[in-house]
């Protein structure tokens, strides 16, 4: 084991680092008088929050039961099981709809790659109930879209997201749609990319080439290959600031299974992500002791990777949930400069460039017909400065 980073972790909450410590004790039993001193001062209710708010329950559910009772006050030890109970229940339901959609999917010969889910907890823990999900993200081919919306209307599903576009920018802007079951009460995104654009990533014949099937169920299901699935865990977490210890949990899981390491660094490369790949072990290495092998170091042996590693600890420091708005001013123009400081050379020109080309709100601001929408390319500075000066006003 390689951890010297020293990463700066003092205004961590004592209550997150004592679950942090409960996490990665491979040996609880042997262990847990180790953790006396964290455990005399804790603050139990924060305790509780932080355990939800990074959904690392289920993980501590399996700890806290081997450790002695007299440790940990009773409520809380009812409370992470009842979440976990629930969790258990939750990812069966999942894993049962998981099924019905591949099913319907495959006969209607639409390719579909889960991306996360019931399949990641199996893949990851060896154990739907050991990892959290709040609704099914399932990856498809753009071209299959329409068809696979029908299908899920005809089932009772609903659009739940509505996409304002203009000229074709949501096949890149954005990168999935969100339909609910009112009466199943279930969540589910459909992806055609990975990631929010613009930006280039694998496309999608390529993961498919590169799948695998998963155990879960008897009806095949296919979920990323290893290497696929570590860029896109790599990726959708560092879009989130790590801001949920469950993400740095799946890079430990993941990061001790059989990579091929040299086409995993190939393939960040290519997509740009190898700062980020390099942050995500840093962090993983620093806080759950994860093992760096010999072929990790090309990663980590990065002083970007360690800058956005020490930058990514703002996130711990504090309970972030950048998914309900609004989210806090401090919190959304820290989290705008570090998205940007994630970002290659490359994949910062690109995110420039894309200003250039028209937003739904310029159509908003100068509604024309179809046929002329060309014309935002040439009026979108003179619309925006417009906007900001009315805004400006308005203040």
């Amino acid at each position: 084991m390689d951890n010297t980073f020293s990463l700066n972790l003092s205004q961590v909450p004592m209550e997150l680092k004592l679950i942090i410590e409960i996490l990665k004790s491979e040996d609880i039993d042997k262990e847990q008088y180790n953790l006396i001193e964290l455990l005399k001062d804790t603050k139990w209710e924060l305790f509780l929050d932080l355990a939800m708010h990074h959904r690392v329950y289920p993980l501590l559910y399996s700890k806290l039961t081997k450790m002695d009772k007299n440790l940990v006050p009773s409520y809380v030890l009812q409370t992470i099981t009842q979440t976990y109970v629930f969790n258990t229940y939750q990812m069966l339901q999942f894993s049962g709809e998981m099924e019905e959609i591949s099913r319907l999917f495959n006969k209607n010969d639409i390719r579909l790659l889960c991306l996360k889910g019931p399949v990641i907890g199996v893949d990851l823990y060896g154990d739907v109930s050991l990892r959290t999900s709040g609704d099914l993200d399932f990856l498809i081919s753009i071209d299959d879209l329409v068809k696979a919306e029908e299908l899920l209307l005809n089932i009772g599903y609903e659009k739940d997201d509505y996409i304002k576009t203009v000229l074709n920018d949501w096949k890149w802007r954005h990168h999935h749609i969100t339909y609910i079951h009112p009466e199943k009460k279930m969540k589910i995104e459909i992806h055609w990319r990975l990631n929010p654009g613009p930006g280039k990533e694998p496309n999608f014949s390529d993961l498919w080439k590169r799948k695998r099937k998963s155990s879960l169920t008897s009806y095949p299901i296919y979920y990323l290959g290893r290497e696929d699935l570590f860029l896109f865990l790599v990726s959708h977490g560092a879009r989130h600031g790590w801001s949920r210890l469950r993400w740095l949990l799946d890079i430990n899981q993941i990061s001790g299974q059989e990579v091929n390491w040299d086409h995993l660094t190939i393939l960040l490369k290519k997509f740009n992500f190898f700062d980020v790949g390099g942050q995500a072990l840093i962090l993983s290495s620093e806080l759950f002791n994860t093992p760096i092998i010999k072929e990790m170091k090309i990663l980590i042996n990065n002083n970007r990777a360690i800058k956005l590693a020490q930058a990514a600890i703002f996130y711990l420091e504090r309970m972030v949930n950048l998914h309900n708005d609004p989210v806090p001013t401090e919190i959304a123009r820290y989290h705008k400069t570090h998205l940007f400081s994630l970002m290659s050379k490359k994949q910062r020109l690109v995110f420039i460039t894309s200003f250039m080309y028209p937003y739904p709100e310029d159509a908003e601001t100068l509604p024309l017909p179809n046929k002329i929408h060309f014309l935002y390319f040439l009026l979108r500075p003179f619309l925006w400065a417009w906007r900001k000066a009315k805004y400006r006003t308005v203040i």
